[in-house]
């Protein structure tokens, strides 16, 4: 077996991680993306990124028919947050073909340091829903959390389901639910506007997608089997671990 089939196939199984931490943790599980994408399948930044949309957006959607069969899923809310996300998430993912690998991974790295840090706090059931927030506050935030979508191909759910809450006034399962076709709908204009300048290959996104899909159906069945808060300690600090080691290894470059 070539090197580079076996980076293919050990990005392919660690693709199936990244949806089973997506379906155990809620949010913070598509940080993984981009990184396995880079150092295990040895693609450049922005390949990556384009690639990472699709894994994320795919799974999302799935996850998003699974949570509206239960009926979870706000479509309003998710029409009106997601909406002002669209031309964040567009334009986020043409800017990121301006901007260097290294300064991406950068980014990426104080990303993963950000999340890291957030998911060592509470868990989001300790979030109270509040009053819906003025509509300036709403459309800010929703472009925000796409910009950051498409600029860095993350789902940003550790950002959508507090601002689900604090800002629309969802309660928590509800925005969890809710987030899903927030995060699905940032995707896919984050890979309108990958196509749109020749940085995506959809077919190539195929392999990855199929294993994070299959390892969110797997996460799904064993979410009942652990404590919430001991995966979501551990994996905040992989991820701080992961973030560190990608920041120095880009400034010693």
């Amino acid at each position: 077996m070539s090197l580079a089939t076996l980076q293919f196939y050990s990005a392919v199984g660690l693709a199936a991680g990244v949806g089973l931490s997506l379906s155990l943790l809620g949010a913070g599980g598509s940080i993984l993306a981009v990184p396995l994408l880079v150092y295990v399948a040895r693609m450049d930044a922005h390949r990556a990124i384009a690639i990472s949309l699709a894994i994320v957006g795919g799974t999302s959607a799935v996850g998003a028919l699974l949570h509206h069969r239960e009926g979870w899923v706000r479509l309003r809310a998710a029409l009106w947050f997601g909406l002002c996300g669209l031309p964040g998430a567009y334009l986020g993912a043409h800017l990121s073909h301006w901007v260097p690998d290294w300064a991406l991974m950068l980014a990426f790295a104080a990303l993963m340091l950000v999340v890291g840090a957030a998911m060592l706090r509470p868990a989001p059931e300790s979030i109270e829903a509040g009053a819906p927030a003025p509509i300036p506050v709403l459309l800010a935030a929703g472009t925000g959390v796409g910009f950051l979508t498409g600029f860095l191909g993350v789902g940003g759910g550790f950002l959508i389901v507090p601002a689900l809450t604090l800002l629309v006034g969802l309660p928590i399962r509800e925005a969890v639910a809710t987030s899903l076709v927030v995060i699905a709908a940032n995707c896919a204009s984050g890979l309108v506007s990958q196509w749109q300048q020749g940085g995506l290959h959809l077919l190539e996104g195929v392999p990855y997608l199929t294993a994070s899909a299959t390892g969110a159906a797997i996460g799904t069945r064993l979410a009942g089997r652990f404590s919430a808060g001991t995966i979501r300690r551990g994996f905040a600090l992989a991820v701080i671990a992961l973030g560190l080691a990608i920041g120095v290894s880009q400034l010693l470059r």
